[in-house]
């Protein structure tokens, strides 16, 4: 049997883990083990955050539209329920970004909103 020879491949993890281990500070740049232990860290608060940007979002658009339904005289949770009545398919994000760029046409869309909701 021939011997494995490891020292290209260790080299190359060694190297990517220092890679990506930039920016950071002391030993957590410099000492292996704490490199290891920084970079395995930040990698999993990476692909948790990502879930938790999208529910960020997800607040931030149902922040500003209950404000501006409120300036037209509903409630946010009426507001979604009517616009499920009137078949309007808008998400939240397109819905906050209508009631920001061009309140009139948000003010309109409120009205047919409560229209349904009266019948």
């Amino acid at each position: 049997m021939a011997r494995v020879k490891r020292a290209v491949h260790a080299r190359k993890k060694k190297r990517d883990y220092f890679k990506a281990a930039k920016g950071f500070v002391g030993g957590r740049k410099r000492l292996l083990r704490t490199v290891k232990n920084a970079v395995d860290r930040s990698r999993v608060y990476a692909y948790r955050d990502r879930k938790v940007r999208k529910r960020d979002f997800r607040r931030l658009w149902i922040i500003r539209l209950n404000a501006a339904v409120r300036a037209n005289d509903m409630s946010y949770s009426q507001f979604i329920h009517g616009t499920k009545l009137a078949g309007i398919e808008l998400d939240r994000k397109s819905l906050s970004n209508l009631a920001i760029e061009a309140p009139e046409a948000f003010a309109e869309l409120c009205n047919q909103v409560k229209a349904k909701l009266a019948a």
